[in-house]
């Protein structure tokens, strides 16, 4: 209890310092707007400023563009798998005894990218990232990325590598073949392809063709094939030894068929339906070194999303799906939905406050040869309505890491611009599961950690401020604060920090 209570003191002192922090920043704006109108012209932002090296850099020959960005991050966190104070006290061998419950880690990543107008239509992309790691972890821990202080200077892959065709055969097309980043709606569903390598990348190794209907809507047609190791198409460099590479998907080969449609009205007001159909079998990597992961799953998912303004003030936006298939030779049957209703103030401050409501049904433990858990199909990413990136270690002993299922989740929130660098973003969320969990989940080698007959999953508390003072630099600040509920069978508090700092040249 004293733990909790110092742990819950420091995050309403960090709430009270933001705040305090806010208004002073307000204040300073407003003098620094006054005397600038009336005195000075703002010089260009130092991020802002192009030099000629820099436009050389850019544009170093005829049709060749090139960009460079660089992202890099702190964070710290506790319990985040576990809510367990004593997770991994006592563990045998090969695991050695000792507590894994302190993570700190730095992430450096850089991209470089490249396009090439092969013609008015036609272009080649291709980007280069590297993202490093560097570890202060406890001395035992059970992930090899914490396993003690040092750098891991990994690999460089590509995440892009594709060619575009727009105006395909003088029709409204655009067809897009090779690796590529695929986002539909809200992300919901389709964002991330690869989730296993964290946020490094999101790609899809797809053939996308967009068919432009009308006006005001658009046909996409997508077919996709992700590979769990990652020099099936295209060897990173210095790619690891075979046994301990990285992964790009759960363990599992994929494939899958997009079909979905966009109208946008006038009105402001958007429409979507979808068909998705995704395909999972064990990786030749998962079946020859025998981990037990992956699944073997055919799912279908029909569904649709309507979102827009209601008036000046109110917003919604409500998502529903619907699937059926089979997973791990059971029939499968899932339910999922995401709501949201949004005020906006229209004041100076752009304060906004929203309430949402999500629903991702689980497996009934008292039906046999039924798969009742929705599958988010590629949402598998930090998906900050739930809670930052806390809300995708806490469901890891259930399925897989960034796996969210089995939930329903209300949630409120607000938002504001203190003034124009800083937006503040403050949620707070209470979860249950539909369905408790009658016995251990696969977390081996500690056993699960939620059998319990309740369902309350507990209490999660965001917070993420943003300072963006150009198209070039942005800083993050954000802090995920989860008390666990009685579904739980430990309940200590755990928590997420991270600071983000993002440049692109």
């Amino acid at each position: 209890m004293k733990g909790r209570t110092t742990v819950v003191t420091a995050v309403l002192v960090t709430a009270l310092l933001i705040s305090a922090v806010s208004s002073a920043l307000a204040a300073a704006d407003t003098e620094e707007k006054q005397y600038t109108e009336a005195y000075v012209q703002p010089p260009a932002h130092w991020h802002d400023i192009n030099t000629e090296w820099m436009d050389l850099f850019h544009h170093p020959m005829e049709n060749v563009e090139m960009g460079l960005d660089l992202r890099l991050r702190e964070v710290y966190a506790r319990n985040i798998f576990s809510v367990n104070e004593s997770f991994g006290d006592n563990v045998a061998a090969p695991y050695e005894a000792g507590n894994w419950n302190n993570y700190h880690w730095q992430r450096y990543r850089t991209r470089w990218s490249l396009k090439y107008m092969m013609s008015p239509d036609v272009d080649f992309n291709m980007r280069l990232v590297w993202e490093f790691w560097g570890h202060c972890a406890p001395e035992h821990s059970f992930n090899p990325f914490f396993s003690e202080t040092n750098y891991d200077f990994d690999e460089a892959i590509f995440d892009h590598f594709n060619i575009q065709w727009r105006n395909v055969m003088d029709m409204p097309l655009t067809l897009t073949v090779g690796r590529q980043d695929i986002i539909l709606g809200t992300g919901w569903l389709v964002l991330d392809g690869t989730p296993a390598d964290g946020s490094r990348t999101i790609f899809f190794d797809a053939i996308r063709a967009q068919y432009q209907l009308t006006d005001a809507t658009n046909l996409d047609m997508i077919y996709i094939q992700q590979y769990d190791d990652e020099d099936r198409y295209i060897k990173p460099f210095n790619h690891g030894a075979v046994a301990n590479r990285r992964h790009l998907t759960n363990k599992a080969d994929e494939r899958g068929f997009i079909f979905y449609l966009t109208n946008k009205a006038e009105s402001g007001q958007q429409r979507e339906l979808y068909y998705i159909y995704k395909n999972e079998e064990p990786s030749e990597w998962n079946e020859h070194y025998g981990t037990g992961a992956g699944i073997s799953a055919d799912i279908h998912t029909i569904g649709g999303r309507l979102s827009g303004p209601i008036n000046d003030n109110w917003s919604y936006s409500a998502e529903m799906a619907k699937q059926w298939g089979s997973r791990n030779g059971e029939t499968q049957r899932g339910l999922g939905a995401n709501t949201r209703l949004m005020y906006a103030f229209n004041d100076p401050k752009n304060n906004e406050v929203h309430v949402g409501y999500e629903y991702l049904s689980g497996d009934d433990p008292d039906t046999t040869g039924t798969d009742e858990k929705f599958d988010t199909l590629w949402g598998d990413w930090p998906q900050y309505q739930r809670g930052g990136d806390l809300q995708s270690y806490i469901w890891t002993f259930e399925g897989a890491l960034g796996e969210v299922t089995n939930l329903h989740r209300l949630g409120v929130g607000h938002s504001f611009k203190p003034n124009d660098v800083w937006t503040i973003n403050t949620d707070y969320n209470l979860m249950w599961a539909d369905e408790t969990n009658p016995g251990p989940l696969g977390a081996a080698p500690l056993g699960a950690n939620t059998l319990t007959d309740h369902n309350f999953r507990g209490h999660m508390i965001s917070g993420l401020a943003t300072y963006s003072c150009c198209k070039k630099f942005r800083t993050q600040f954000m802090l995920d604060y989860f008390i666990p509920g009685e579904y739980y069978q430990t309940r200590d508090d755990a928590f997420f920090a991270r600071i983000n700092l993002e440049w692109t040249f």
